[in-house]
């Protein structure tokens, strides 16, 4: 079959990948020329800029411009070229793929898209080129596939030679879901674009609650005012940032409290608070009762029954 993303066999059948070329390159002022092939390209700008010209048709050609963290995916058989202007300079990673029937162990590309609605939707939605912003959740999933691969070489059929097992597939199939859910992300914020900022707040947050943190330092990282992101951020959520910091906190520390050894007067520290006092009021606000008692009870205690409303603010 050939390399594209959109072929109802991939949807019908046991297809898994088949690898042309993986490579890393360090590009300084070039011209490339138009060239295509019969697979899906994925180049990722890891630093610097470029341009990359796409011909929709003989007479329709559409120029995008990368900077870092950004990628673009190309379908099979779509012509198009890569431009290093002149002062500019920029490293790459490149994958370019395709399909072969698969029986491994590793889920199909049909058994994920009928599991992740996200990837059914991009496989069904037909593109010639689709740039995306990664917020390096594509870039450790690609660095770690080609990774991969070196380690195994690429058999005959381009699948991963050697005894690559199962972490090749496994792997593809990582980015393939993580490139749906950004194609969703970015739809989801063209037509609402407050979303896109609720939600990297909210991964700020997700990522820095085991500290101090202020509603300013959060705005300052999503470039917004502080009011502005508090207004959004609650029509979002249905809670103020202060709310759902410390209802991420408490479900943290309910989760250290039921699952590990950690000792009760230090789990306050592990999720960002450094009074004690304060944590254990505040752990009896959200969960009803207190650190300790839901550590001797926790078979007994149900966390979803006992969540507060939101606070005013």
């Amino acid at each position: 079959m050939n390399g594209s993303l959109f072929q109802q066999a991939l949807l019908d059948g046991e297809y898994g990948p088949h690898f042309f070329a993986y490579y890393y390159k360090q590009w300084n002022p070039y011209t490339m020329a138009y060239h295509q092939h019969n697979s899906t390209e994925i180049m990722y700008l890891i630093s610097g800029s470029c341009v990359v010209d796409v011909r929709q048709s003989a007479d329709a050609e559409e120029r995008f411009r990368l900077k870092r963290g950004e990628l673009i995916m190309l379908d099979a058989n779509v012509p198009h070229r890569l431009i290093v202007e002149e002062g500019a300079a920029c490293r790459m990673l490149n994958v370019e793929f395709g399909f072969t029937a698969y029986a491994g162990a590793a889920p199909s590309i049909r058994s994920l898209a009928s599991e992740e609605a996200d990837l059914e939707t991009l496989l069904q939605e037909p593109f010639s080129s689709l740039v995306l912003s990664d917020p390096e959740e594509v870039f450790h999933v690609l660095k770690s596939l080609v990774l991969e691969l070196d380690r195994h070489g690429i058999d005959g059929d381009g699948q991963g030679g050697g005894h690559g097992g199962m972490m090749i597939p496994l792997l593809f199939s990582e980015l393939l879901l993580r490139l749906s859910r950004l194609r969703r992300e970015q739809l989801q914020a063209s037509q609402q674009p407050s979303q896109l900022y609720v939600r990297r707040a909210i991964e700020f947050l997700h990522q820095n609650y085991d500290r101090s943190i202020q509603v300013k330092e959060v705005a300052a990282e999503v470039n917004l005012h502080p009011g502005y992101l508090h207004r959004i951020f609650r029509g979002h959520t249905g809670r103020t940032l202060t709310d759902y910091l410390n209802m991420l906190r408490m479900e943290k520390a309910r989760m250290l409290l039921g699952q590990s050894e950690i000792p009760v007067a230090e789990i306050a520290d592990y999720v960002g608070i450094s009074s004690r006092q304060y944590f254990h009021l505040l752990f009896k606000k959200y969960a009803r009762c207190t650190p300790v008692e839901y550590r001797n009870s926790v078979e007994r205690f149900s966390w979803a029954d006992n969540q507060p409303e939101p606070e005013e603010r």
